[in-house]
């Protein structure tokens, strides 16, 4: 694992409530003592930036990346690719497990893209874990100018810290953990409960 996560830390900020986690037998046989696959079925993501997918009510087990896209259209794309599961939603992407390397991989059906996303499922944890702490934690003072430059600062520190670690998530403009850091960092995605929505939307 890249980083150290753990249930009982994320449970101190966000509660047990608020941890999606994946039952084992929603991955395939192969797939479910893969350390990825361990990581989400014991700590878990907070719930809110990331989205884990639903296992099939039917057969409880997640879709595979076959299942929701053309593996086909796309270019670049493992040839096992259609094989692995499907653990989750960013943006407008399938957010699909390599079960041999531990990565974690991005599809996008719209632009028939694949990048990769993360190292492991220790780094999604850790970047879902501390973006959703930041909006759930940032407070605005009401010198807008000075509160969003700390906030930028505050995205720029994350993306610097995850950076020196798994270069992934944030190695260009481009990826969807840059984005999400954008929308973050201009005020967007910020709930009306928590203190930054209060203020932001009254």
């Amino acid at each position: 694992m890249l980083f150290d996560v753990t249930r009982s830390k994320l449970a101190e900020i966000f509660g047990e409530d608020r941890l999606a986690t994946l039952p084992a037998a929603a991955f395939p046989p192969a797939t479910a003592d893969a350390e990825g696959a361990r990581l989400l079925q014991t700590v878990g993501v907070p719930t809110g930036t990331f989205w884990l997918r639903e296992p099939d009510e039917d057969s409880g087990r997640l879709p595979l990346v076959q299942d929701v896209v053309d593996v086909e259209d796309f270019e670049d794309v493992s040839e096992d690719a259609g094989a692995w599961p499907v653990i989750g939603w960013l943006l407008n992407a399938h957010v699909a497990l390599e079960p041999g390397s531990g990565k974690v991989h991005a599809f996008d059906a719209d632009e028939e893209t694949v990048r990769e996303l993360h190292t492991d499922v220790s780094s999604l944890i850790q970047v879902t874990f501390r973006l959703q702490r930041l909006l759930e934690e940032f407070t605005f003072s009401g010198d807008e100018e000075a509160d969003f430059e700390r906030l930028e600062g505050e995205v720029e520190r994350i993306r610097h810290e995850t950076s020196s670690i798994d270069p992934i998530p944030f190695q260009d403009d481009e990826t969807l953990w840059s984005v999400v850091g954008e929308e973050i960092a201009a005020g967007q995605r910020f709930e009306g409960s928590s203190p930054g929505g209060r203020s932001l939307h009254g």
